[in-house]
């Protein structure tokens, strides 16, 4: 992993802040270490290429969330 690091920074809704830190709490690791980990994943195995089960489908939720948002922001 490389020494330089750089911040991430994203709006949540409150609930999905809370599931994050939960989640993360419960499992013994630092948000940011879940992340690095999350990251390395996708980079191994990509949801373009097959990547884990669940991959494609996260990706399609996300997309949505991000039209609505895009959407929300249009109109406002």
């Amino acid at each position: 992993m490389a020494d330089e690091r750089r911040a991430i920074h994203a709006y949540l809704t409150a609930e999905s802040h809370e599931v994050w830190h939960r989640v993360s709490e419960e499992a013994g690791m630092s948000l940011s270490g879940f992340l690095e980990a999350l990251a390395l994943d996708m980079g191994a195995n990509p949801p373009d290429e097959g990547g884990l089960p669940r991959w494609n489908e996260i990706v399609k939720t996300a997309r949505r969330i991000d039209a609505q948002r895009r959407r929300r922001g249009a109109a406002a």
